[in-house]
Parts: structure tokens; C-alpha cells; sequence
């Protein structure tokens, strides 16, 4: 934790605003490329650790282009909300923060490609699905009670999603071979490096979402309001802009939410019906009862 404040101090104005823009446009041309060129991106942009080994270092950021489905509509829906969230999560954590989980993403992915070739000498595959996925695990640890709409239809919270899917890549480390649990570790190390360099601290992402609504609430609550006044007597109709002296407190007896200036809290005739306006009441108008 102190280590990413002391980053920020010295590097958070080499941060990237807006990442996820950039990500969409990588995305945009992938779709592109798959539609029209598919094998440009095997053999020339793809993570091929030997590729990169062999002086290709493009390849690094290149790889990230492949978008995330075959199906043009399920590469626009995918894309639409993995840049929703990314965008939430650099908005709650800050530009530099998130810059540093997602390019720790990055860094996995080529760690595990490197790993798995030096290990076994092939050539794994691996696109950005898996940082996607970590994507969306730190927004569920972020807003766990987030909901989203399985099929269109079924509210799930965010939470139970990404148990599913650690149930998922669980069965892949156990059951899966050696280069599917090298890509499973290391594509997914950024989610548990950050929340336990940030685990129980004031940079705690779901501290800094804390934080960022109690201070909206507190700039909320400072704004004058649309009308030009916060309270208002039920009887008089004077306001606090009128006369900023003036108290005004609510009366307990009277079935509604009627406020009333000092002047006519004790003399006020107490409404009995919700609907009853106090003024008409108070000039003997109207069923009422005095308590």
C-alpha cells in the first residue's frame, strides 16, 4: 500500500486517463482484423513467446486486439460492458491505480506465455479473456451487490457471478493441465497482488468507493437547493431564505410531513388527515380535530 502511494507520488502523471478508450479502439480493429484477416494475427501479432524472444516485442500489446467472441454481437456486448466497467472502477480506484491493475494484467498474461513455453517449448494462446475476467473480479470485489441481468431477464448479483467463475478457473487448476494452470495463475495474479497490497488499508478499493459517496453526500447536502430554500412553515409559508433566524422543526402530532416556523409550532391546529393542508386548517377551514 505504501509502495503504490509512494508510484503515485513519482509516476501518477504518466498515468493514462481514460484507458478503456484505448482498449475499445484495440478492440475495434481486432474485430476488423478477425473478420478479414485472421491469419495476419497469428503469425504476426499474436502472444508467440518464442515470437517475442526473437526480438518481436510488439507483440506485447499487440496481442490484445483479438476481441473477446467470434460473434460480432457478442464481441459488442462484451466490449460494451468491459469497458462499463473499467471505466466505474477507474473512476472509484483513480487513474493511476487502475492503470496499474490492468497493465499488472498485461504483465501476467506475458508471463504465463513466456512460462509455458520455456516449460513445455509450445506455443499457448492466450488472448485478453482472461484479463477481462479479472476485470470483472475487482469490480465484483468492488460492488459486490452490483446487479446485472443474466440473459436479459435474471437479476444476479455481481458477487455470486464471480463465484461462478471462480468455481470455473478453480476446476481448470485442478483438473487442467500444466500450461491451462500456468495461464490461470499468472493472467489472474494482478486481482490477487492488488487487493492484498490494499487489503484492509485507506486504499482499499472498496474504502476509496466509501469515500467517494460520503464526500457527494456531503457536497449534495451543502447545495443550496433547485428552490432557494430548505425549509418551509406549513402555516405561513416563510422560508429560510426569507428569514435565515428562523427554527423550523417538524410537529410529531400531525399526520404528515408538515414543518413549521417557531412562530406557529405550538399555535398550529394539528392535522388529523394526511391530505389537509395546515393554512386551511389554521383559518377554520376543512375536517380537522385539535389534539
Amino acid at each position: 500500500m505504501n509502495l503504490l502511494n509512494r508510484l503515485e507520488r513519482k509516476l501518477g502523471k504518466y498515468a493514462i486517463p481514460n484507458l478503456m478508450y484505448y482498449v475499445v479502439i484495440l478492440y475495434a480493429i481486432g474485430m476488423f482484423v478477425q473478420m478479414f484477416a485472421p491469419m495476419f494475427y497469428i503469425q504476426y501479432l499474436m502472444l508467440d513467446a518464442s515470437a517475442i524472444l526473437r526480438g518481436q516485442i510488439w507483440r506485447i500489446i499487440t496481442f490484445m486486439i483479438w476481441p473477446p467472441s467470434s460473434s460480432l454481437f457478442f464481441n459488442l456486448l462484451a466490449i460494451y460492458l468491459y469497458y462499463n466497467l473499467g471505466i466505474t472502477l477507474e473512476r472509484v480506484w483513480g487513474t493511476f491505480r487502475f492503470n496499474v491493475y490492468f497493465f499488472m494484467g498485461i504483465l501476467g498474461h506475458v508471463l504465463a506465455a513466456l512460462l509455458i513455453y520455456l516449460l513445455t517449448g509450445n506455443v499457448y494462446l492466450l488472448t485478453t479473456d482472461y484479463l477481462n475476467f479479472s476485470l470483472f473480479f475487482a469490480f465484483a470485489a468492488t460492488f459486490p451487490d452490483m446487479q446485472f441481468y443474466l440473459f436479459f431477464a435474471i437479476p444476479i448479483k455481481a458477487k455470486w457471478l464471480a463465484i461462478f467463475d471462480g468455481a470455473y478457473f478453480l476446476y481448470g487448476l485442478m483438473f487442467g493441465g500444466m500450461a491451462d494452470r500456468i495461464a490461470i495463475i499468472m493472467s489472474l495474479l494482478n486481482f490477487l497482488v492488488y487487493f492484498l497490497m490494499t487489503r484492509g488499508g485507506k486504499y482499499n478499493p472498496k474504502e476509496i468507493r466509501r469515500k467517494q459517496q460520503f464526500h457527494a453526500q456531503m457536497r449534495e447536502a451543502s447545495q443550496p437547493p433547485k428552490q432557494g430554500w430548505r425549509h418551509r412553515c406549513a402555516v405561513c409559508g416563510r422560508t429560510d431564505a426569507d428569514d435565515p433566524n428562523l427554527v423550523f422543526r417538524y410537529c410529531s402530532k400531525c399526520e404528515g410531513d408538515y414543518e413549521y416556523c417557531q412562530d406557529h409550532l405550538y399555535t398550529h391546529q394539528h392535522v388529523t388527515r394526511g391530505g389537509m393542508d395546515p393554512r386551511q386548517a389554521e383559518n377554520g377551514q376543512g375536517n380537522f380535530s385539535r389534539k
